[in-house]
């Protein structure tokens, strides 16, 4: 569950208000973090700004922003699902670090 991203991404044009997408996160079915990009510090736009004054930004390069509001504890064994409105959604088993 380190950073999941896919199973596919969606251009720019499939999202007509990247300023307003509803985000969900569940763990083992229960709704546990629910959210807006509208209530971001900052809009897409000015993230994109902020990352560009330090590095370059290529196509295809993603810019990560967190979670909505409210902490979930994750135990090995617990399956997270995402919900992204406009994009999809993925679900992942938590296992533990070997290491």
């Amino acid at each position: 569950t380190f950073t999941p991203l896919g199973p596919w991404m969606v251009d720019r044009d499939d999202l007509p208000d990247p300023d307003n997408v509803a985000l969900r996160t569940f763990v083992n079915g229960e709704l546990r973090q629910e959210g807006n990009t509208r209530h971001f510090i900052n809009d897409i736009p000015a993230i994109i700004e902020y990352v560009s004054e330090f590095m370059t930004l290529e196509e295809n390069d993603v810019i990560l922003t967190g979670t909505p509001k409210g902490l979930s504890h994750i135990y090995p064994g617990d399956v997270m699902r995402v919900e992204v409105d406009g994009v999809g959604a993925l679900e992942n088993p938590v296992v533990a670090d070997e290491g």
